[in-house]
């Protein structure tokens, strides 16, 4: 396997990412839409997820393609950055057809991040705005960090954020990640080794290394106990591929991917979390091997995911009012 030539998941053909932000409400918005209708499944493993049309990416459901992914902060508000994603589609006529109308399909899932220092005292719903500026800048090159749906984002010890990554297996097939990391676990170790540090490729977060004085009967400790909230948490995700794979495969592959958490995050997969990992196939290149291939596309999906949650969190930024220190500036 290799890096794909961006490291993003954009490095999968068709597909393109946008990113909106408010900077004193320290929260945003991040969509994730392709050339054409793509298939979707998700996998949720945390126990307090927050999501908009994730049933009825089920196998035995009868839609068999999505028109955009949306990751959003805001909590349950956050979920109505689908509605302006939804309306730019429909402007543009793309969607599931029913009859003479066309209807987006558009699952999402929120993070917390009410509780991060930002402005929250609006008037009207800011998330359906924030979904349609998404929406509008999307392309194949994206921020990373203090941006989108990780803008406002923290982990149990350092500002968290937006991370992605992508690889090129020997097939050809190319497995991206995309990931809103704001877990109630820490990412990172007081001295700023990455928990993922085993999966870094070519410095891509810091190239510190492991932490040879990492103790797991220590902890787990997390700032949100202590600071401010234990419940303000989740990590938010998409694997991606440009294979072509059925919903119960895409299903397998995020559910793969899953071990990227684990690897990333300490602890990962908690009640006060809703992590879940959406999975995307645009099925551009056929398996070969349905066994082998599917094997190794989620082997892949988890080392990604592992590196963008470490990237999340290497880049971000401070901004004033944060409740929590950068990686960077530890």
């Amino acid at each position: 396997m290799r890096v794909g030539a961006r490291n993003l998941i954009t490095d999968v053909a068709g597909l393109y990412v946008g990113n909106a932000q408010d900077a004193g409400l320290k929260s945003g918005s991040t969509v994730l839409v392709g050339d054409a209708p793509f298939c979707a499944a998700v996998s949720v493993m945390g126990g307090a997820p927050g999501t908009r049309e994730t049933d009825l990416l089920a196998p035995d459901k009868m839609v068999q393609a999505v028109d955009a992914l949306v990751l959003s902060g805001g909590s349950a508000f956050g979920l109505d950055a689908a509605s302006g994603v939804v309306d730019a589609l429909a402007a543009a006529g793309r969607g599931f057809a029913v009859g003479p109308v066309t209807v987006p399909i558009v699952p999402a899932a929120i993070l917390f991040d009410l509780l991060n220092g930002g402005n929250k005292d609006w008037g009207q719903n800011p998330y359906r705005v924030l979904g349609a500026a998404a929406f509008a800048a999307a392309g194949q090159e994206f921020a990373l960090g203090s941006a989108g749906a990780g803008t406002g984002a923290t982990t149990g010890n350092y500002k968290g954020g937006l991370g992605s990554a992508s690889l090129v297996l020997e097939s050809g097939m190319t497995v991206g990640a995309l990931v809103a990391a704001n877990p109630f676990g820490t990412v990172a170790g007081p001295q700023g080794h990455f928990h993922a540090a085993s999966h870094e490729i070519a410095g891509e977060f810091g190239g510190l290394g492991v932490d040879a004085a990492f103790n797991p009967l220590a902890g787990p400790h997390s700032a949100k106990m202590d600071g401010f909230n234990p419940r303000g948490n989740t990590t938010i995700a998409i694997v991606a591929t440009d294979a072509a794979l059925t919903k119960a495969q895409a299903l397998r592959m995020a559910t793969a991917a899953q071990d990227g958490l684990a690897r990333a995050i300490w602890p990962a997969h908690t009640p006060v979390d809703g992590d879940l990992v959406f999975a995307a196939a645009t099925g551009a290149r056929a398996l070969q091997d349905e066994t082998a291939d599917l094997l190794r596309l989620g082997h892949a999906a988890a080392i990604c995911l592992a590196r963008a949650v470490a990237r999340g969190i290497y880049h971000a930024t401070a901004a004033k009012g944060d409740v929590l220190p950068c990686w960077i500036n530890r």
